[in-house]
């Protein structure tokens, strides 16, 4: 995992999620836990601790944070045919040998047109 600092939005999500989800936060005590202000609200880059109440049960609530703080986190891509995600690999366009076989024949029938239309203008 790349440790970088997190975005203005991305603190905010941050905020957000903790006030709105988080089941030991209170906005007149903080953090029912610590007995403090919760500390996911001062955090300013990736690495580091998270809490156990927001890593456990918040974060699998907004996909774009839990790829910010886990190793396991794969870049994904859409697939131009059907839109279906799956993980970056390479230059691949299509999620499977199915969605590129249809691409595949789509681009033929469009040359194969092309062909005609221009050999038909030529005659």
């Amino acid at each position: 995992m790349q440790i970088r600092e997190l975005t203005g939005r991305e603190r905010q999500e941050i905020c957000r999620l903790v006030k709105t989800m988080c089941a030991t936060y209170d906005y007149e005590y903080g953090c029912l836990a610590l007995s403090c202000e919760c500390f996911m609200f001062s955090k300013v880059y990736t690495g580091g601790a998270l809490c156990k109440w927001f890593r456990n049960a918040l974060l699998p609530l907004n996909r774009n944070l839990e790829r910010l703080f886990t190793d396991d986190a794969v870049e994904t891509k859409p697939c131009k045919l059907c839109g279906k995600e799956f993980p970056l690999n390479g230059r691949q366009a299509y999620c499977s040998d199915k969605c590129s076989r249809l691409a595949r024949k789509a681009a033929v029938a469009r040359n194969v047109r092309s062909y005609r239309e221009r050999r038909d203008v030529i005659n």
